[in-house]
């Protein structure tokens, strides 16, 4: 049991719940995350033979078991930048020849690939594969060759190469990637988006030919900065929009030059980035007078210190090293709060946000770390996470109205200082995500219940007065979710003071 101390300047905010106004369902999705063969994220992170937990797949048990707490559910493979130089023929057969990965400076040895993907998914359980197809270096007909490996039951020459390869059963892969991040200059095959648009286009209806039914994901803008913005989008849809079911957005935060007011309201970018996707998508189906839906995957976010020295990728023609480390960010409890906020984030806007891929799930910016032969443990961006997705998963967001005071940042200006969500859960239960974007400041929150005998309350809450307090290896539990007794219920009204840098998640019961 924690009690937070107060500041000496307070904020107020307030959250009014009608129970008769919902916005959307939570699709399961929303709670993905990312496999790629970038780092230690697969060797020595979800795959170690000679671990000692690993099973007789050489999966560590000690990664299952977390991945599994974690909650995440659709998860994204084999990329990523990788994708873009990736032959899939390499990672499925006897023969796994090594590869020089140009994404990420290293070598691919292609032990682990398709099969083990599919197999690490079934000891997690119910999980769904998101595959993404190479679209930088290679294209449609190597596409339809994958979905005819994966999907098709038998009595084809790559259908049957797959049942020789140990796989009886058809993998029944529905959701795909066409391509990633193709707006990117750093991409291998960087397109223009006139040339991604047509070759999307092209790929999406020839895969349709195959199975009708499945789930496409086109790329989006792999940033909300980026110069071609909006017009990547618009150009993109217009050429593929009825063969698709999703445009994605990929987006990474972190603290810049010491602001941090400005890197707590990250959420306000991501959803201003949401929003202004979703009218993109409004005026293509408006221009071409169609009646289909496209929903936005945001399926690359997190935390991310691009500069720093994890994330430096190696160098020289002489130099590629196999599962080298990289990426590792170190997380700490404000890194966390602007995480949790991001999930706010994602599901204030579940009507348009239909999937979501945390990036990635070991090692490389990632909620789980690995020592090679050693321990595991849970970065601070696990604990929310796993609290949102057990919570709010398959539940239903109120449309809820918000007021708070607002402060100003130096990147985003006026920004509202709580930001908060609430669902309703499968049993009856409300849960209200909420963050404190204030550096300093308590705040004091109150929610307005809807008509209904709510009298239990509950509440965990992240805070540290050290907002740069991090799990290491050697001090695993540094950072947690801590039961907050603060929160009160009274004639159906919740009241509560939020730390500052603090998220939180209340859930009320009747």
């Amino acid at each position: 049991m924690e009690m937070f101390m107060s500041s000496q300047t307070q904020v107020s905010a307030q959250l009014a719940i009608d129970g008769d106004f919902m916005k959307a369902a939570v699709d399961s999705r929303l709670f993905g995350s990312f496999v790629e063969h970038l780092g230690r994220c697969v060797y020595t992170g979800i795959y170690e033979p000679g671990h000692p937990t690993a099973d007789a797949d050489g999966f560590r048990q000690d990664v299952i078991d977390l991945v599994k707490e974690l909650g995440a559910t659709t998860i994204r493979y084999p990329g990523g930048n990788f994708v873009s130089g990736y032959r899939w023929e390499d990672g499925v057969g006897n023969t796994r020849p090594n590869r020089l990965d140009t994404a990420w400076h290293s070598t691919e040895s292609n032990e682990f690939g398709l099969h083990e993907m599919v197999k690490w998914l079934s000891r997690i359980g119910g999980n769904e594969l998101m595959e993404a197809v190479n679209l930088g270096t290679r294209g449609t007909e190597e596409a339809l060759q994958l979905l005819e490996y994966t999907n098709i039951a038998e009595g084809t020459a790559l259908s049957d190469e797959r049942r020789a390869n140990g796989a009886a059963d058809p993998f029944n892969i529905k959701m795909w990637c066409l391509g990633n991040e193709m707006d990117g200059p750093w991409q291998l095959g960087h397109k223009t988006a006139h040339e991604y648009a047509r070759l999307a286009a092209i790929t999406a209806a020839g895969m349709r030919q195959i199975d009708p039914d499945l789930e496409l994901v086109v790329c989006g803008s792999s940033s909300h900065s980026m110069p071609t913005f909006g017009a990547w989008e618009q150009t993109v849809l217009e050429e593929t929009f009825e063969n698709v079911d999703f445009i994605s957005c990929h987006a990474y935060y972190q603290a810049e030059h010491g602001d941090m007011e400005s890197f707590l309201a990250s959420g306000v970018d991501m959803d201003s980035f949401i929003k202004e996707v979703a009218s993109i998508i409004d005026a293509t189906a408006a221009k071409l007078k169609s009646k289909h839906s496209v929903a936005i995957s945001f399926d690359e976010w997190n935390v991310w210190y691009q500069d720093a020295e994890p994330s430096r990728s190696p160098e020289g023609l002489g130099n590629w090293p196999l599962a080298p480390h990289l990426l590792e960010d170190t997380y700490t409890a404000i890194d966390a709060v602007v995480f949790g906020d991001l999930l706010i984030t994602l599901l204030k806007n579940a009507d348009r946000v239909r999937a979501a891929s945390l990036a990635q799930l070991v090692n490389v910016i990632a909620p789980i770390m690995t020592e090679p032969g050693g321990p595991a443990w849970k970065q601070t961006i696990f604990h929310p996470f796993a609290m949102t997705a057990r919570l709010a998963k398959d539940g239903t967001v109120f449309d809820a109205q918000q007021v708070s005071q607002q402060h100003e940042t130096a990147k985003y200006g006026l920004v509202d200082t709580v930001n908060a969500v609430s669902v309703l859960g499968r049993d009856g239960s409300i849960s209200v995500f909420v963050v404190n974007r204030s550096l300093h400041d308590d705040a004091e929150f109150s929610v307005k219940l809807p008509d209904g005998d709510f009298t239990r309350v509950e509440m965990s809450t992240l805070h540290e007065d050290d907002v740069l307090a991090a799990n290491t290896r050697e001090s695993q539990n540094r950072v947690v979710l801590h039961n907050n007794t603060d929160a009160r219920i009274k004639d159906g009204v919740v009241k509560v003071t939020l730390p500052p840098a603090s998220w939180s998640a209340i859930v009320v019961k009747a």
